[in-house]
């Protein structure tokens, strides 16, 4: 139940009952240079205030698979906020906290970024899983230099200078310019994130993720999260009440 709370938090995206299509491919133009590739990734960056609905996760690893549907909410730079149906898990992420509870078992958590970054074999922090949600690049593309080829339809970057201890990779989708696929890896250590944007929706004049596969890879073990989004609403006025009920043992992650 850990791990599927955990991988959860970043199962979170957005769709809307609003206008809201599945966006056909792009055309590929042969003469952009990865310089501009990337300005248009970043010129093309959701601008909301906040996001709320529902989203549908399948979780499986080497043990179990289960399926369930929760409740998001979102303020932007500040807040992300998960339930499960009648509070019986709630999650509760800001830019210093990562934090849940479980009443099944009466148990929670109450940390901060280490045990995501360590269990996703990646350094995270609140931009990068914000970022992650959204379809945006969770490491800054603007910081290095990166060689563009043709892959899958998409705009492949791969940084100029190789990396020591990572190997990454991204493609990023011709039509909106938004990320079709993330991949950070630590060969030495076993370890891969790929996350996958299956595609993407339009609400209204937004873009935003439809549909997105996380998979993460820690020394031959895999867990796998399906993630579809419904109902998805922006810039309503929301609250995020989270408290951890009193008598709950805590978990303290190693």
């Amino acid at each position: 139940m850990l791990k599927k709370i955990i991988l959860s938090v970043f199962a979170v995206s957005i769709v809307s009952c609003k206008s809201t299509k599945v966006i056909t491919a792009g055309t590929i133009d042969e003469n952009l240079n990865a310089k501009n590739i990337i300005k248009s990734h970043y010129a093309n960056t959701l601008d909301f205030k906040t996001i709320s609905g529902k989203m549908d996760i399948d979780y499986q690893d080497k043990n179990a698979s289960q399926g369930f549907n929760v409740s998001l909410r979102m303020e932007k730079d500040k807040a992300i906020w998960i339930s499960a149906p009648l509070g019986v898990v709630k999650a509760y992420i800001t830019p210093k906290r990562v934090s849940f509870y479980n009443r099944l078992d009466g148990s929670y958590f109450d940390g901060d970024f280490s045990y995501l970054s360590q269990l996703l074999g990646t350094e995270l922090d609140f931009e990068k899983v914000q970022n992650l949600l959204l379809g945006q690049a969770i490491l800054d593309l603007r910081a290095d230099k990166y060689d563009a080829t043709i892959a899958n339809e998409n705009y492949q970057l791969k940084p100029k200078k190789a990396l020591d201890l990572f190997k990454i990779l991204f493609q990023i989708e011709p039509k909106n310019f938004k990320m079709g696929t993330q991949q950070i890896a630590q060969p030495e250590k076993g370890r891969l994130l790929a996350i996958t944007y299956k595609n993407y929706q339009a609400i209204d004049t937004k873009i935003i993720p439809n549909e997105i596969d996380i998979a993460a890879t820690m020394d031959k073990n895999q867990s796998i999260i399906a993630i579809a989004y419904k109902n998805i609403e922006f810039n309503r006025r929301l609250k995020f009440p989270y408290d951890i009920p009193k008598g709950f043992k805590e978990i303290i992650l190693k």
